[in-house]
């Protein structure tokens, strides 16, 4: 997380007895926060990373399935007699117009419980609770409620629905950020998607003075987004997940 590495240093500089490591550590600190509250780099860097929206209207095929996955619902709210979305939840919503575009026929929705120790709802359950109310008719729904992780999801989507569903007719649906390693998770199962990318970090490029010189807190967010992406992919690579 951006401000823990910023915060380690104004430690380091508390507790070091020697000048010229004190002055260092300060000057890191300072350095850190500037970069990570720097609106316009960090835009150009989510930009490079994010895999870009797609037109409606350049979709020239029709799919069979969108293959939706979960992570943007808020879990343990209260009253529980709702489904509580994040900002991603253009996942959902452009996955439904796809729905009504005619672009898909059905929709798969992939993800449990991320939990790793209270178990809640599966994710899964919630989606097709909005997706209902949404107008999606549940007999065009499939669900996985088993996963944990964007591997998991995966490797249960091709065990659930292999047989049926054809991946060359199937559109991957997740965050713009997330879907380099949704798309490997997928490939190295054998499985290549097209993908239709939904929910972005960055926005178009702005030169504008408060973007350029003045310090965001939205940009310590995209990078906590993006560093956490990133350790997700570097994890995925050294456990053979893509």
């Amino acid at each position: 997380m951006p401000l823990v590495m910023v915060v380690l240093f104004l430690l380091l500089y508390f507790i070091l007895k020697k000048q010229p490591w004190k002055n260092r550590s300060l000057k890191a600190a300072a350095i850190l926060l500037l970069i990570f509250s720097n609106e316009f780099i960090a835009n150009e860097v989510a930009l490079l990373w994010e895999i870009p929206a797609t037109p409606f209207k350049s979709i020239a095929k029709k799919y069979e399935y969108g293959i939706l996955l979960t992570g943007v619902t808020k879990g343990k709210m209260i009253p529980d007699d709702r489904v509580y979305l994040t900002r991603g939840a253009d996942r959902i919503y452009h996955t439904v117009q796809l729905y009504k575009l005619g672009i898909i026929s059905k929709i798969v929705v992939s993800g449990g419980s991320g939990d790793l120790i209270e178990k809640r709802r599966p994710e899964a359950l919630d989606f097709l609770d909005v997706l209902k109310i949404m107008g999606v008719p549940e007999q065009d729904i499939l669900l996985e409620s088993n996963s944990r992780n964007t591997h998991e999801s995966s490797a249960e989507v091709i065990r659930l629905y292999g047989k049926i569903v054809d991946p060359t007719k199937s559109f991957l649906i997740t965050s713009g950020y997330h879907m380099r390693r949704s798309y490997s998770c997928f490939a190295k199962q054998g499985w290549y998607l097209d993908t239709f990318s939904a929910d972005f970090i960055s926005h178009p490029r702005r030169f504008t003075l408060a973007e350029i010189l003045i310090p965001q807190t939205d940009a310590i967010a995209i990078w906590q987004t993006l560093l956490r992406e990133w350790a997700g992919m570097i994890a995925y690579k050294i456990a053979g997940y893509v």
